[in-house]
């Protein structure tokens, strides 16, 4: 069998395990497969192929992390807009009870809000910052 083929072969195992897992380092290093299935194709000697392998698969994967790193950290779950559409939505707090809960009307039915940690009581309306079990996290607006 051609080294070529080897490579080839590794590369579609790669991708199809990376297929199976979801870790899309598995791609990168699926790279330096291909990149490698190349050199082979071109007449290269085993180290050579090895070390484009190397080279070229740990650096996509090293790019990649650094590419991860940079991006900003998304919220909770219970505040992810993308996770419950009720992030964002206005409601209107009518009145405080003492023990700092508000009993408000949303989307048709009885909800209990309390003000995010920090954020002064007040009526009116109020954001929603997130869902905590059944009680509506808000702000002032």
């Amino acid at each position: 069998m051609a080294d070529s083929t080897l490579w080839w072969l590794l590369t579609g195992t790669a991708v199809a395990v990376e297929l199976l897992t979801g870790t899309f380092y598995l791609l990168m290093l699926a790279i330096g497969l291909a990149a490698a299935g190349l050199a082979a194709g071109a007449g290269a000697s085993m180290t050579v192929q090895l070390v484009t392998a190397a080279i070229v698969g740990g650096g996509a994967v090293a790019a990649w992390h650094l590419k991860r790193g940079k991006r900003p950290e998304e919220p909770a779950a219970q505040a992810n807009r993308d996770v419950n559409l009720d992030i964002g939505e206005t409601v209107q707090v009518h009145a405080w009870n003492p023990d700092g809960t508000a009993t408000i009307k949303y989307r048709g039915a009885n909800w209990t809000v309390v003000a995010l940690d920090g954020v002064v009581h007040g009526t009116g309306a109020h954001r929603v910052r997130e869902v905590v079990g059944n009680r509506l996290v808000v702000e002032k607006i």
